[in-house]
């Protein structure tokens, strides 16, 4: 059997392993719950792996790979042009990736008060698709559906507004399992609490994810000319991530460091990739490594509910990228010059990153210009904090604050067959670490904790 995997997988394709057991990978295990997603050909199982992007693979009669060779692989090699060149030949090609995406049906899009969902809503007006959007903000969060409503506005789409609810996740976390099969940490997974209503809509949905990986710096100018490993490592572990993945590796008894495996792991996929140029390099292990093992996961919720579109996953948009300078790429310089150009209109709008500023303004979003808008917004949330009312920055909040959502928390903490897997005190020494040190330093070990029981509890299967 023949499989080509594609440039940036939506979805993930296994290969068994020969003569391997079928028993817990716990050093990618650990991996996993220090980042929240896995590395490489990593799975749950040793006798089990994943297939990598940009590849054409040969299996045999038992799953195992016979043959694989590259179809796609990912270079820098920067054409001469300007940038205006350059701004608009991505407008021909992004608009003309839209087109074929939107073509026969009606497009869903979510919205948001960043870059990428902006410039497919430039694009889609421009190309007269018929679309429905629509956005959603946390209860007692920042209201960044009514940025969604201002951008729907513009482009006179219609438009609906979702306010996510606090402790949704406990009931849908089984079929949470049974969607993302657990390779995705949980209580990132908002779309969870707005399923029904997506399935009620009419259409397929056109998804802006990876845009911002794609047209942005590799690297932040204050990382050029450090150590790759040493960038990634921070980059990609999480707060908390390293002392839930220390604590497993002792429970279980692995021989070595940590630290030093993963390191070696991030040097090994590193050497991979034959690219000089180190942020170019840098953007192609994300778009390797990060993209299909962590964005693509739980893109499937909407697959629960329709077919989905992502034009930044397209592989000629990705072979456009490698044609770029990196100077054009930087600080999202071409998908702003993109909405200026295309839409004005969108770019008066907020731009909820460098918020109160928009496309235009946002230089100035710099002491003293933002002095006045930082005060007021501490203010606002003093007040809130007063009023009991504690402001909502982060999805976890909705599902660990408060007594009913750490009654449900411990269902699952608390498990007999869980805690003989990981260990009491790996579960004592991140809840009480996040109860009474540092929410925010520990909400993502505990939110791994609660995945891997959800996971054992529901759908662990080889």
């Amino acid at each position: 059997m023949k499989i080509k995997t594609d440039c940036i997988p939506l979805h993930q394709q296994f290969a068994q392993v020969p003569n391997a057991a079928a028993k817990l990978n716990k050093k990618a295990l650990c991996i996993y719950a220090a980042t929240g997603f896995f590395l490489g050909e990593d799975d749950f199982f040793e006798n089990r792996k994943v297939l990598q992007p940009g590849q054409t693979y040969t299996l045999d009669e038992q799953g195992a790979i016979k043959h694989q060779e590259a179809h796609f692989k990912w270079q820098y090699q920067p054409r001469n042009i300007s940038f205006q060149t350059a701004v608009d030949e991505f407008t021909d090609l992004y608009e003309q990736i839209l087109k074929e995406q939107a073509a026969g049906h009606k497009v869903l899009l979510p919205l948001s008060g960043g870059l990428d969902s902006r410039s497919q809503a430039a694009g889609l007006k421009h190309i007269g698709a018929e679309v429905s959007s629509y956005s959603y903000a946390f209860t007692r969060g920042y209201p960044e559906h009514q940025l969604s409503e201002k951008i729907a506005r513009v482009c006179a789409f219609p438009f609906q507004g979702f306010l996510i609810p606090p402790g949704y996740l406990w009931s849908v976390i089984e079929d949470l399992v049974k969607i993302n099969s657990g390779y995705s940490e949980f209580t990132h997974a908002r779309q969870m609490a707005v399923l029904d209503a997506f399935k009620q809509m009419q259409g397929e949905f056109s998804l802006g994810h990876w845009g911002d990986v794609l047209f942005d710096r590799g690297i932040a100018a204050a990382d050029e000319g450090k150590d790759d490993v040493v960038i990634l490592y921070k980059k990609i572990i999480k707060k908390g991530g390293l002392a839930l993945a220390e604590a497993l590796w002792k429970q279980w008894e692995l021989a070595g460091d940590f630290q030093d495996y993963l390191k070696s792991r991030l040097s090994a996929l590193l050497a991979k990739i034959e690219i000089e140029h180190q942020g170019a390099r840098i953007r192609a292990f994300k778009s390797l490594y990060w993209a299909p093992r962590w964005t693509s996961i739980n893109l499937q919720i909407f697959e629960q509910a329709h077919p989905i579109h992502l034009p930044y996953y397209d592989e000629r948009m990705c072979r456009f990228i490698m044609e770029l300078p990196e100077s054009f790429l930087a600080d999202r310089r071409i998908q702003i010059a993109y909405i200026k150009q295309r839409n004005p209109g969108l770019a008066k709008i907020t731009w909820q990153a460098q918020k109160p500023f928009n496309l235009y303004t946002y230089p100035y979003n710099k002491m003293p210009y933002n002095l006045a808008y930082r005060v007021q917004q501490k203010l606002k949330r003093s007040l809130q904090a007063a009023l009991g009312q504690a402001y909502v920055q982060r999805n976890w909040e909705l599902q660990f604050l408060g007594e009913r959502n750490d009654q449900q928390l411990q269902t699952y903490l608390q498990r007999e067959a869980f805690v003989d897997w990981v260990g009491a005190d790996s579960i004592d020494k991140i809840y009480k670490g996040f109860k009474n040190q540092d929410a925010v330093f520990y909400s993502h070990p505990l939110s791994m904790l609660l995945t891997l029981s959800a996971l054992q509890r529901y759908g662990l299967k080889n």
